[in-house]
């Protein structure tokens, strides 16, 4: 039987996990919208995401305090170099696992279960997927897939077949 102590640990633990996905969240989406070429703009945050915009603005201050983004009221919202490597990274497991689901799987693509296993993957859990893929440049949707460092080996390899 676990202690209390033991059952607090835990407890603090998934939710400390459950708020660094929502900040990945956030950063996933100002990445994307900012990729689509739009302006980086609280509504449309909000609207991605299907939150309020005041529970956006709340968010972009936690993320500026924590360097994740650069935002002032009423400004833009820019990626830090920190958000923006998250962000990226976020995108990169999502498009992959898209991949595997209807390309290598053969089932249909269940944004959800893409959603809980996304903040899981580690870099190298990553890589290993993608070169499993053969590197694919585009997600079944159309987007590009930010390529990672197993991306930039194959590139060599494929300079040094001409």
């Amino acid at each position: 039987m676990k202690t209390t102590h033991e059952i607090v640990s835990e407890e603090a633990l998934y939710l400390g996990t459950a708020e660094s996905e929502h900040t990945e969240m956030y950063l996933k989406a100002i990445w994307f919208i900012r990729e689509m070429g739009k302006e980086l703009k609280v509504s449309s945050i909000a609207k991605l995401l299907n939150v309020k915009q005041p529970s956006v603005v709340q968010m972009l201050h936690k993320l500026n305090d924590s360097n994740l983004v650069s935002y002032e009221k009423g400004n833009l919202v820019q990626l830090t170099q920190k958000g923006e490597k998250i962000g990226k990274q976020m995108i990169r497991n999502t498009r992959l696992l898209e991949v595997m689901m209807n390309d290598a799987l053969k089932i249909e693509i269940d944004e959800e279960m893409v959603c809980g296993i996304e903040h899981h993957m580690k870099t190298k859990f990553t890589d290993a997927l993608c070169t499993l893929l053969k590197h694919p440049r585009s997600c079944p949707h159309g987007h590009l897939i930010p390529r990672g460092r197993c991306c930039k080996t194959e590139d060599v390899k494929d300079l040094n077949r001409y």
